[in-house]
């Protein structure tokens, strides 16, 4: 089996052919999604997916570009959300100062409160990171002394990053940006991984692998990009697949 970690299938990109693509994933070996919400329509938008299918769930979250504009009624609902028996992660939280479509200081404000969520719920957290890595790990290391569960998405940080992520007990996923042609930083990287922190997700409907630049991402392309990093890792897919789905599993309690 195959896990998709990080797919977006409540924007209106799929709003078409959504059951078709989730079927889809399902025929490709693709057997749990989890939906990831950015606003709080998307958070609403994530539990109505997860009562419709059963192999889909979902992760409640705020994403940095919305910090300036998220209430605090809006906030109060998140812990309520939160216990849904479905919701696995919180997320996607975090920061992101290549935009910078928030002030910086509500993001990192934004995203204190949602690490407290998380170790409140006892939830892993789904971290957005972009050009923010010394604040995304004093963020991190505010919380000394507590258990901090989670990964970083979509990763395409530096080495030295990775590695006190990896340091603070963090997993690491991957999407299909790795097969991009201008991207050998990040495929060292996938190499260098330990196997039972390695994650893998789509980002759908962004970052198609190469090849399908240009078009809608699905769940189902964990497939193929799986197959990549098992060719990258000199390892079976099998391997990949199973090593892959087990630490999903365990990380978002998946069942």
């Amino acid at each position: 089996m195959l896990v998709d970690t990080h797919a977006h299938l409540d924007f209106s990109d799929f709003d078409p052919d959504r059951k078709e693509i989730i079927q889809k994933a399902a025929e490709a070996g693709v057997k749990c999604i989890i939906n990831v919400s950015s606003d709080l329509r998307g958070c609403l938008a994530s539990l109505e997916l997860t009562k419709k299918y059963e192999n889909i769930f979902a992760a409640i979250g705020i994403h940095p570009h919305g910090a300036a504009q998220i209430n605090e009624e809006d906030l109060q609902r998140i812990p309520g959300f939160l216990k849904n028996k479905k919701v696995v992660a919180v997320g996607e939280v975090g920061l992101d100062y290549y935009r910078n479509l928030s002030p910086q200081d509500k993001q990192r404000e934004l995203f204190s409160r949602f690490i407290g969520l998380s170790l409140d719920s006892q939830l892993p957290l789904i971290i957005h990171s972009r050009e923010a890595e010394a604040d995304t790990l004093t963020a991190l290391k505010s919380c000394s002394g507590r258990d901090i569960k989670g990964v970083i998405h979509c990763f395409s940080g530096s080495r030295d990053f990775c590695q006190e992520c990896l340091d603070l007990g963090l997993s690491i996923s991957f999407t299909c940006n790795v097969t991009y042609k201008k991207s050998d930083a990040l495929r060292e990287l996938v190499k260098y991984v330990p196997s039972n922190r390695l994650l893998l997700e789509t980002d759908c409907p962004y970052l198609s692998p190469e090849g399908l630049r240009g078009k809608r991402n699905e769940p189902a392309n964990v497939r193929p990009l799986a197959q990549f990093i098992a060719d990258l890792r000199g390892c079976s897919f099998e391997e990949i697949a199973k090593n892959t789905s087990d630490n999903a599993i365990s990380l978002f309690k998946l069942e």
